[in-house]
């Protein structure tokens, strides 16, 4: 694992600032971002009523590390890209979301790091993280989606990624060259494409995954990570998530209940019920399934993820295009 340097004095100035603190100490590091690109910190404070704050803390690389080999210019890019992406979300666009996440206190640009300041969502009563789920907290998790994509149909995404998710075709050309299925390569761009075609547009979230996500002890939850948020099919992170966090039987099996729950929650969302996106989005899940497997089976062919279910799944899709 790389060494991270300290974080500068005039960062720790800006929390101070920001929190109202007298004094601040670095509690623990939480993770060190992917490759080395910095760490989430949570910043213990005395003297105000903020226990703590959480500070995502971004350095760039001397040394890329990859830890899947994947060290290249345009990987590099992409991740520079991602933190720009996060920056303007907290900025600009995470106010307007139902689904609850972190509180933004502050974003600040300094030499070449970032600092955006955080809520502690543990402090704020979300203090679990789930490695397996029960079905009331996967449903809560597909509300939380649900709330979150009803709060941006039809917005652009302007400054955040035209195409939400961090696996998109167009950013992916490494792991489609060295695809080892032919027939998933040659399909992969009318994949891409059916989907970005969807007339119902919302902001993805772009890594939903299950490590994404805060629970409360009453179950209730809270996102965090948006590097990846852009247009798109919600289908797109309802898809990823459930692969996620549920075996290939139980996706299989759950399937349509898994549906039924989130487009509930996001009818209720909705000024009045919109049969339209509903159809379109039901018939895109399997679609949105299919573009992850595609860039999955690219990048990590061994992956505990690719199953027989994602394999036919895929060969539908195909089959349908």
């Amino acid at each position: 694992m790389l060494s991270l340097p300290p974080m500068n004095e005039y960062f720790k100035s800006i929390i101070l600032q920001k929190t109202g603190a007298s004094s601040l100490i670095e509690k623990e590091i939480i993770q060190e971002l992917w490759s080395g690109y910095g760490k989430i910190i949570r910043i213990g404070l005395e003297n105000t009523s903020t226990k703590s704050v959480i500070a995502k803390h971004v350095q760039l690389p001397i040394h890329k590390n990859h830890p899947r080999g994947w060290n290249s210019d345009i990987g590099h890019q992409r991740k520079l890209k991602s933190y720009k992406v996060e920056s303007k979300w907290y900025a600009s666009y995470s106010q307007k979301s139902r689904a609850r996440l972190p509180h933004c206190l502050t974003i600040e640009n300094h030499d070449d790091e970032v600092l955006m300041l955080l809520e502690d969502l543990d402090e704020a009563g979300y203090p679990l993280r789930k490695r397996s789920v029960t079905w009331t907290e996967i449903s809560e998790c597909l509300n939380w989606l649900a709330k979150f994509h009803a709060s941006y149909l039809d917005e652009k995404p302007d400054g955040l990624w035209e195409v939400g998710s961090y696996w998109h075709l167009e950013t992916r050309p490494q792991e489609l060259k060295v695809l080892d299925d032919p027939i998933l390569r040659e399909a992969a761009p009318l994949i891409d494409e059916k989907l970005n075609a969807c007339k119902y547009k919302s902001f993805v979230h772009g890594d939903a995954k299950l490590a994404n996500f805060c629970f409360a002890k009453d179950d209730q939850v809270a996102g965090v990570d948006f590097q990846y948020v852009g247009g798109g099919c919600g289908m797109k992170d309802v898809a990823y998530f459930i692969g996620s966090c549920l075996n290939e039987s139980e996706c299989e099996r759950l399937e349509d209940q898994i549906l039924d729950t989130y487009f509930n929650s996001l009818q209720s969302e909705l000024e009045e019920r919109n049969e339209a996106l509903e159809k379109e989005w039901r018939s895109l899940y399997r679609v949105a399934w299919a573009d992850f497997h595609r860039f999955l089976k690219g990048w990590s062919p061994g992956h505990w993820k690719i199953n027989s279910y994602s394999e036919r799944i895929t060969a539908q899709v195909i089959n349908n295009l």
